[in-house]
């Protein structure tokens, strides 16, 4: 569920993009000022083309998927932490030997180990 949620919501980007970038621009720096063409209204826009309806409804649908994927996410994790899956660590390797314990190896030295610098004698 969630790899074709993945797809649809990749090929939803893409078409965006390119929905976008095949759309008229509107005049851009030409507009401001009181420059370019269009005699109409200040602040008047020009009636929504079916190229920018198409945009919408595929940013409408981008942001779905996106949520979508988040809510998968949030459902996968489902308060599983990292220490709590730690539990699942075997304590012996494939060949039956046991697996080092890295927390003796954090813990400071006790006073019957040997100092870890050298004395100079």
């Amino acid at each position: 569920m969630e790899n074709v949620v993945l797809v649809v919501h990749l090929i939803l980007a893409l078409s965006l993009i390119g929905s976008v970038l095949m759309q008229r621009s509107e005049g851009g720096m030409g507009s401001m000022g009181g420059g370019g063409a269009g005699g109409g209204a200040a602040g008047s826009r020009p009636p929504t083309t079916v190229m920018a309806k198409f945009t919408w409804i595929l940013a409408a649908a981008f942001i779905a998927t996106s949520v979508t994927l988040t809510i998968i996410a949030a459902q996968n994790s489902a308060g599983a932490s990292v220490i709590d899956r730690l539990g699942d660590v075997p304590l012996t390797d494939d060949s039956g030997a046991a697996v080092p314990d890295l927390g003796e190896s954090l813990l400071p030295p006790s006073s019957d180990d040997a100092p870890l610098v050298p004395s100079g004698d």
